[in-house]
This record gives structure tokens, sequence and C-alpha cells, in this order.
């Protein structure tokens, strides 16, 4: 079993989970890459996303270092793009935390689940699994 397959697992017990997604930040492009999906017909690994999502998404969690917490369906729809292909996997809650080592963005973890199913301290649950990705981030996963 692979890191990022052991992370899933974690966050499958620690949180509950629908859709979950591991995308490693290449800065020279500003540009997200799914490196790990638990839905690769929907998300398939080696998507790309440029960062067209929200200005404030990205100066949350990849300049800020912080997570994004939309607890319902309006603050996924206000900020991502592909709103309608989330709410039909069922989700309407999102957890992204970027997985920062050695002060890097290497990347974000996004935790989706039904609507209200995450709180803040579900936010702190996340930030504290973020941190076992970054082996994979830094081996070759960028």
């Amino acid at each position: 079993m692979s890191v990022l397959d052991e992370l899933e697992s974690r966050v499958r017990k620690e949180l509950g989970v629908r859709l979950f997604t591991v995308l490693a930040w290449v800065p020279e492009r500003q540009a997200l890459r799914r490196v790990h999906t638990s839905h690769p017909a929907e998300y398939p690994v080696g998507g790309e996303k440029t960062v067209e999502v929200a200005q404030g998404w990205l100066a949350t969690c990849i300049e800020g270092r912080q997570p994004f917490f939309g607890p319902d369906q309006a603050a996924v729809r206000e900020v991502f793009a592909d709103h309608e292909l989330i709410e039909r996997l069922g989700c309407g809650a999102i957890i992204n935390v970027p997985v920062v080592d050695e002060g890097q963005v290497l990347g974000v973890l996004n935790i989706l689940d039904a609507e209200g199913a995450y709180d803040e301290t579900s936010v702190t649950v996340a930030e504290s699994l973020a941190p076992l990705a970054a082996p994979a981030l830094r081996g070759g996963a960028r």
C-alpha cells in the first residue's frame, strides 16, 4: 500500500470522506496536479488544474499555508468551478489542507463529504494528517 493509500485510509477512519484527492503544487505553472484520487473516473490521476478557483482560495491555501473550510454547498459553489460534479458525488462540504514541508507548499489534500459532515474540529484533524503526504509529494509525485 502506498503512502497516499495509507493516508486515504486514515482520513476515512478519522474524518469520513466521500471524495479524497491529493494534488501536487507546481509553482512554475501556478497549477495543481492530481497524484492520488478516490474517484479515478471523475478525477483521474495526472489531471491538472491551473488555479482558476477564487483568488481567496489561492491566498489562503497556497500563499497563506492555511486550510480552507467550506462547510456547505454555498461555500463549495463560490470557490470551485467543478461544483456540479462535486454535488453529483454527494459532496457539499470540503476541507483543503496544504501539505507544507520545510516551509514549502508541496501540495494540497482535498477532503469532501456531505454538507454538514465537517466542523472546525474536523479541520484540525485534517491538518494533523497533512504531513503524512509530504514523503510522497517530495519523492517524485511532483
